[in-house]
């Protein structure tokens, strides 16, 4: 089977006691080919004993584990010649690459003009725009991180701002009414109090605001 290795090391053996059935693979891109399944004579013989097995009972049940090890045991020789058969069927189905010793898929990763796998000799459009994806992929990284996309966000709330009790508009906790609807600043307020009126300070036990008059509760 030496002769064989270099084109079957990249696939599955797909095969049970019932036949035989292997799946290649393109070395690059995993396309595959699988053969036709060929049944194994020694695997249905298997089953016709499993079968009087599950009839009779007892311990003749156990000639269905026997059949499949006396396949295991004797079926090399029936499994090799289907692996070559499988093999001179999917041979057909891919290129070997002189300069790499891959096997490829002819639609996808073999470089017709060249004679080679696109691996070796890659298709010079295909390369091209590949390249310039990944620059341009690479820039984009580099640009996007050159920007301060937080510099206005204040992670630490140092600024102390607040939400508005009546509209939930953003203000700093300094502001003594919210931008937005007027309401007076809670936040503000608890350690400084201002005329709901005008917004002047009001000491503790002042009547009236100083500024407009409005009185005080």
């Amino acid at each position: 089977m030496s002769n064989l290795i270099q084109f079957v090391a990249n696939h599955d053996d797909l095969s049970t006691d019932k036949g035989f059935q292997f799946k290649f693979y393109c070395d690059k891109c995993r396309n595959g080919h699988m053969s036709r399944f060929s049944p194994n004579s020694i695997g249905i013989a298997g089953e016709l004993m499993r079968a009087a097995g599950s009839l009779f009972g007892g311990h003749f049940s156990d000639a269905g584990n026997a059949a499949y090890h006396v396949q295991r045991a004797i079926g090399g020789k029936a499994h090799d010649e289907a692996l070559e058969k499988a093999v001179q069927e999917g041979k057909q189905y891919f290129k070997q690459c002189t300069r790499c010793g891959h096997w490829v898929c002819p639609d996808v990763c073999w470089n017709h003009k060249a004679g080679l796998c696109e691996d070796c000799a890659p298709d010079e459009h295909e390369e091209l725009a590949s390249q310039q994806r990944q620059a341009a992929k690479e820039q984009i990284y580099t640009k996007t991180r050159e920007q301060n996309y937080t510099g206005n966000l204040d992670f630490l709330n140092q600024g102390a701002v607040v939400q508005c009790s009546n509209c939930q508009a953003t203000l700093d906790a300094g502001k003594k009414f919210c931008p937005e609807c007027g309401t007076p600043n809670v936040a503000a307020q608890t350690k400084e109090k201002f005329c709901a009126d005008c917004g002047a300070s009001v000491k503790p036990g002042q009547r009236f605001c100083a500024e407009c008059g409005k009185p005080q509760g």
